[in-house]
C-alpha cells in the first residue's frame, strides 16, 4: 500500500515539472502562447504564467494563440486585466483556420495590445449567458450587457467608432463576424496566415502600453514556444462535460463495487479520485443541480434491483433515470453547445451501466437459487485422508477440518494416511468408504 502511494506521489510531483524554454542571453524573443478550448481557471493560470516569464525575460512581446467559444466572465475579466497590466505588449491572434473567438474570448481579444485573425476564422456573439448556461433575467441581463459594453468600448475606443459600434453588437445583438469584416471596420489590426506572417506584419506597429507608446520590433526575433504544463492540460481537459460525466459515473460505480464488497481498496480509491475528479469540472461547467436528483435516484434503483430482485423492473427504471438525469445535468436550455454533453455517449454509457447491473442481478437470482450447501451435507462427495485407523470408527481430516466418522459396512479397518470418500452423514459423524486406487 505505502509503495503505491509512493508511486501516485512521484508521479504527481513529476507532474508538475513543466520544462522551461531556453532563451539566449541578449537575444530579442516573442513567447508563443498556444490557448484552445473554453475560458477556464487552467487557461487563466497559463496566461499568467507565459506572461511572468515574458517580462522576467525582457521580451519583446507574446502572442497569445487563441482559439475559444467562450466562458467564465470572471475569468474573462481576470485575463483582460493581466493583459492591460502587462509590462510587455501582448498579441491575441485567433487561429489557426477554423478558429473562433467567441464568447469572452471577443473581449479578450479587444484587450489585446495588438489583434489579429487567421482567414477563416470568427469573433463575436458575446452574449453573457447565466452560470448555469441559462438565459439571464431582464434586469440582471440588461447589467450584464451595460458593463460588457462599457469594458469594450474602453478597449475599443482607440479604433474608432465602426470598431466600437461593431464590439457593441456582439454583445447586444450576438453579432459574430469573420477576419475580413472584422478587419474592415478596424476591430482587429491584422489579418496574417501564420505566426511568421504575423511577426512580419506587426514589425515597426505602434502600441500603447501604461507607460506610454512602443513600437514594435519583430523581425529577426526568436519565436519561443512556451507550452502548458501537464497539470494546466489536464485540468483543461477535466473541464470537458464528457470527461466529467465518465468521470462521475465511473466513480459512483466503483464506490458501489467498494461498498458490495469491502476489504480492498483498489475500487474505494479509484472511486473517490474519480469523483473528486468530476466534480473539480462540475465547479466550472455551467451545470443544473436538478439532474443530480435523477442520477442518485438511478444508482439506487440499480442497487435496490440487486438487493430486493424485481427481474430487471427496477434496472430498466434506473437507466431512464440514469439518462434523463445526465441531460437534465448538462444539457439544459440555454447551455452553450460547447459546454453540453454528448447524447450517444450518455445513452451508450447508460445502456452499458444498466448491462452491467442486470448481470449483476442475474448471478444475485442464480445465487438465491441454488440450493445451501453448509454443514456436513456439504462434505458429500468430498475426499478426506484417515487421521486415526478407522475400525470401523476413527477420525479424518476433510474439507480443512477433523471429523468424526466410521467406514460403511462391510468395509475392513483403514490405516492412517489411507485415502477416503464421504458418502453421507449421520448426525455428526460422516460416512466413508475407501477410495479405490487405480492401477497404472
Amino acid at each position: 500500500m505505502r509503495r503505491y502511494l509512493l508511486i501516485i506521489w512521484i508521479v504527481i510531483g513529476l507532474a508538475w515539472i513543466t520544462p522551461q524554454p531556453g532563451v539566449a542571453q541578449g537575444e530579442r524573443v516573442i513567447f508563443l502562447l498556444n490557448a484552445q478550448g473554453a475560458v477556464t481557471p487552467a487557461m487563466a493560470e497559463y496566461l499568467d504564467r507565459g506572461l511572468e516569464r515574458a517580462e522576467r525575460e525582457g521580451a519583446e512581446a507574446l502572442i497569445f494563440q487563441l482559439d475559444t467559444p467562450g466562458g467564465s466572465i470572471d475569468l474573462m475579466n481576470r485575463m483582460v486585466q493581466r493583459i492591460r497590466n502587462a509590462q510587455i505588449p501582448v498579441v491575441v491572434y485567433i487561429a489557426p483556420r477554423g478558429a473562433m473567438a467567441g464568447s469572452a474570448g471577443t473581449v479578450i481579444t479587444l484587450a489585446g495590445h495588438v489583434a489579429a485573425m487567421a482567414p477563416e476564422t470568427a469573433i463575436g456573439a458575446a452574449s453573457p449567458v447565466g452560470g448555469q448556461g441559462e438565459d439571464l433575467g431582464e434586469t440582471i441581463e440588461t447589467k450584464q450587457k451595460e458593463i460588457l459594453k462599457a469594458t469594450v468600448r474602453s478597449l475599443a475606443a482607440r479604433r474608432g467608432e465602426e470598431a466600437t459600434a461593431l464590439a457593441e453588437a456582439t454583445i447586444e445583438e450576438a453579432t459574430a463576424v469573420s477576419a475580413r469584416e472584422a478587419l474592415d471596420v478596424g476591430l482587429i489590426d491584422f489579418i496574417a496566415t501564420d505566426i511568421n506572417d504575423l511577426v512580419a506584419q506587426i514589425d515597426g506597429f505602434v502600441v500603447e502600453m501604461s507607460d506610454g507608446e512602443r513600437p514594435l520590433e519583430t523581425v529577426g526575433a526568436q519565436i519561443v514556444d512556451f507550452p502548458q504544463s501537464f497539470i494546466e492540460q489536464f485540468l483543461q481537459v477535466l473541464t470537458n462535460p464528457n470527461v466529467t460525466f465518465l468521470l462521475l459515473t465511473v466513480g459512483v460505480q466503483a464506490i458501489l463495487i467498494e461498498l458490495s464488497a469491502p476489504g480492498g481498496w483498489v475500487a474505494g480509491f479509484i472511486g473517490v479520485v474519480c469523483l473528486a475528479l468530476g466534480t473539480y469540472g462540475l465547479g466550472i461547467l455551467p451545470v443544473n443541480w436538478f439532474g443530480l436528483v435523477f442520477l442518485i435516484t438511478a444508482f439506487v434503483l440499480f442497487v435496490l434491483d440487486i438487493k430486493a430482485p424485481t427481474h430487471g423492473a427496477l434496472t430498466a427504471a434506473g437507466l431512464a433515470s440514469f439518462i434523463i438525469g445526465s441531460l437534465v445535468l448538462f444539457n439544459s436550455p440555454g447551455t452553450p453547445s460547447f459546454q453540453r454533453v454528448s447524447i450517444p455517449l450518455v445513452v451508450g454509457v447508460g445502456i452499458a451501466t444498466g448491462v452491467f447491473f442486470l448481470v449483476v442481478l442475474t448471478f444475485a437470482l442464480r445465487a438465491q437459487r441454488r440450493p445451501v450447501e453448509v454443514g456436513a451435507e456439504a462434505l458429500i462427495g468430498r475426499i478426506g485422508e484417515v487421521r486415526t485407523s478407522l475400525a470401523p470408527q476413527g477420525m479424518i481430516h476433510v474439507a480443512g477440518e477433523l471429523w468424526s466418522a466410521v467406514i460403511e459396512p462391510g468395509t475392513s479397518e483403514l490405516k492412517v494416511g489411507e485415502r477416503v470418500e464421504v458418502i453421507g452423514v449421520d448426525g455428526l459423524r460422516l460416512l466413508v468408504r475407501p477410495v479405490v486406487r487405480k492401477s497404472s
